[in-house]
């Protein structure tokens, strides 16, 4: 199993790092969440100053949600520093949070082309939005709780099967009654197997076969 650990602030980073020094096949991302931006937005120098280091940034994004609306333009300014600092980077596999938000979010990735390699975490847009994700070269990170829903297969379907990843959004996402954990994947990858029609060991092999690619980008 290979985990990528996103964090939700730059202050949160190193000492996640530091958890995970003896291994190889854990990687934490550098984040700055949109739901925490208005709080934290005084760490984006933290954020420059850990880049150089982090292969992988992440979560981070826009929140269209209501609850959210008192601190959009501090989202937009988060947002717009880090494709800036990635693209100055050469790029950075980035997990972006896009909910409510997604063509706010797509069309930062097309003003910041050299970004690095977007996924989408937990795809909630509509199919047109899909589509132009799609157009745009975005990845798509999918879990238990999106697979689980109508919707969520409906887009799963549709997905370039070459461009897709196993998450579990743990421990914030719950399914069958119960908090997430790393090797809950494998719920992930059974419904894939699913929607898509084949076996399931020939899911597993795609998946592993697409962090290969993405990896060696």
């Amino acid at each position: 199993m290979h985990v990528l650990s996103v964090t939700t602030t730059p202050s949160a980073w190193h000492g996640t790092t530091a958890l995970s020094k003896d291994t190889t096949r854990i990687k934490t991302a550098l984040g700055l969440h949109p739901q925490l931006a208005g709080q934290r937005k005084h760490e984006l120098p933290l954020f420059d100053e850990y880049l150089p280091n982090a292969k992988y940034v992440g979560e981070v994004g826009l929140d269209g949600g209501d609850e959210f609306k008192a601190t959009w333009e501090d989202q937009v300014r988060v947002f717009n520093h880090v494709l800036q600092r990635c693209t100055e980077a050469h790029g950075r596999i980035i997990s972006i949070h896009s909910r409510r938000a997604t063509s706010k979010v797509l069309d930062k990735l097309e003003n910041y082309p050299a970004c690095g390699v977007p996924i989408l975490h937990w795809f909630s847009g509509t199919l047109r939005e899909l589509d132009r994700a799609i157009r745009v070269g975005c990845w798509f990170s999918v879990g238990p709780a999106m697979l689980s829903s109508k919707k969520g297969r409906e887009i799963a379907a549709r997905l370039p099967r070459e461009r897709v990843f196993t998450e579990t959004d743990g421990p914030f996402a719950q399914c069958l009654g119960r908090t997430l954990q790393p090797w809950d994947v494998r719920l992930a990858v059974k419904s894939l197997a699913e929607v898509w029609q084949i076996p399931e060991t020939d899911a597993s092999e795609k998946l592993h076969h697409n962090l290969a690619s993405l990896i060696t980008t």
